[in-house]
């Protein structure tokens, strides 16, 4: 086990500006999953973007690690990118992410409070699907690839209609999904079947809100509202036109939800 290494991408930058730091779904590169939210952001906050192992321009991992890892090594990107002057030391600092990415906000929560002014977990859970489940997908991935991944993610991932009235954005994320190495995806897996913070939610101090889609059969609103009602200073909101992916989906509502979340803490 190893704190994997993320590489950042600087999707809007302003120092001026409070930055959010945006965190990807298991399978999407940062850049075609925030993209689409991204001119609702940009008036607000700074936007930098992490690629998870395998991931966009993250490099493979090369081996196994938990989602307590995978959140010390956001922190350690923010450190890099302060000591670089990226971010302004004293500046505001918020988290957005989704699935994977949402589930790294709420282990932010429970392993480095008060790191963040606020986060957001979008589309995600305090616990996702089984550890079993996450086990038999690894092994799969790791055998036989990320194309086989593509049928069920593009079901998953998108509200019925969504491929054909957004080709290009769909195409995209499925393409990252195809582009991703299968023994990184797979440690990312192996990560999501240790996942499970239902119990620590209680004791986090952050303000979060939970963002879930309404047509979200792998983190219905139900997982949103746990949250909301197990971690003090949680909130909730549903966007009924998304499913799993709800920055591509439905990018001007989920970014109104942050903006109005964030610059309230």
């Amino acid at each position: 086990m190893a704190v994997p290494q993320l590489t950042p991408s600087l999707l809007h930058t302003s120092k001026e500006l409070p930055t959010l730091i945006a965190g990807p779904s298991l399978g999407t590169a940062a850049l075609p999953l925030w993209a689409p939210a991204l001119p609702y952001l940009k008036e607000h906050f700074q936007v930098i973007a992490w690629d998870l192992p395998g991931h966009g321009e993250s490099k493979p991992s090369t081996e196994e690690f938990t989602l307590a890892e995978l959140a010390t090594g956001v922190t350690e990107v923010v450190a890099a990118l302060r000591a670089d002057g990226v971010i302004a030391e004293g500046s505001k600092l918020y988290y957005a992410g989704v699935s994977v990415g949402g589930a790294t906000a709420l282990q932010l929560a429970v392993d480095h409070p008060g790191f963040f002014n606020g986060l957001s977990s979008i589309c995600s859970a305090a616990k996702i699907g089984t550890p079993e489940a996450w086990t038999d997908r690894a092994e799969l991935v790791a055998k036989a690839g990320t194309p086989t991944m593509v049928a069920g993610s593009a079901e998953r991932w998108f509200a019925p209609g969504f491929i054909e009235k957004q080709p290009v954005i769909s195409t995209e994320l499925l393409h990252s999904l195809q582009d991703a190495d299968r023994f990184a995806y797979a440690h990312v897996c192996g990560a999501l079947a240790g996942f499970d913070v239902r119990e620590q939610l209680a004791s986090t101090s952050d303000p979060i809100i939970a963002i879930n889609g309404a047509q979200d059969q792998v983190c219905p609103p139900a997982d949103a509202e746990f949250i909301a009602e197990n971690a003090p200073r949680g909130t909730m909101a549903v966007i009924d036109s998304a499913a799993h992916l709800a920055p591509a989906e439905a990018p001007e509502e989920t970014a109104a939800l942050l903006v109005d979340f964030f610059l309230s803490n």
